[in-house]
């Protein structure tokens, strides 16, 4: 399995540090490298919780109500399971910084990959997400990521239908042998 993945439409690189197979699920441990302008959607996670800590550059972390958090090398913040939630790099270089999660979650890690596969084989919209709906829902629902406010609340319904729907098809397998093994 990979330990390094790069997702062209969110514009980073991860690295597995720790697995939560390494550490018997108490964590998982990533090391992400941000582009200028890389970053993803406001969300939350009801399983884990997150500890991101800057080791180059200034990481930018927006939380509920459209607070910002800027973190200098060296700085962590932990977002608690619940709580909303984006990282952004605003600079116009690089940035790297570790993202500790809390159980480890094996569900994240695997969308994590899935989500790269289907950006590097063209199968993200323009939007930068996936194109396909199964896809989506499969990820979303693996990786226990939930979009906040009315975004939120119209697509999780539509989520959980998708990704039944596409693990009774197969497609959550398939997703897997491809992209995770």
């Amino acid at each position: 399995m990979k330990r390094s993945i790069y997702n062209p439409a969110l514009k980073e690189t991860i690295i597995f540090r720790k697995t939560a197979k390494d550490t018997n699920g108490e964590y998982s441990e990533l090391e992400i490298s941000l582009e200028p302008g890389g970053g993803n959607p406001m969300h939350y996670h009801k399983s884990y919780t997150e500890l991101f800590t800057a080791i180059d550059g200034q990481l930018g972390l927006e939380l509920k109500s459209g607070r910002k958090v800027l973190l200098e090398p060296g700085e962590s913040y932990l977002v608690k399971r619940g709580e909303s939630h984006r990282f952004f790099n605003q600079s116009n270089q690089q940035i790297t910084f570790t993202n500790k999660v809390v159980p480890g979650s094996p569900g994240l890690e695997n969308t994590l990959r899935i989500l790269c596969g289907l950006a590097q084989d063209g199968k993200y919209s323009k939007r930068d997400i996936p194109q396909n709906v199964y896809h989506m829902g499969i990820c979303a629902e693996m990786s226990d990521m939930r979009l906040t406010g009315l975004a939120g609340l119209v697509t999780t319904p539509l989520i959980r239908f998708f990704a039944r729907l596409g693990r009774k098809k197969g497609i959550e397998k398939e997703l897997i042998d491809k992209y995770c093994k």
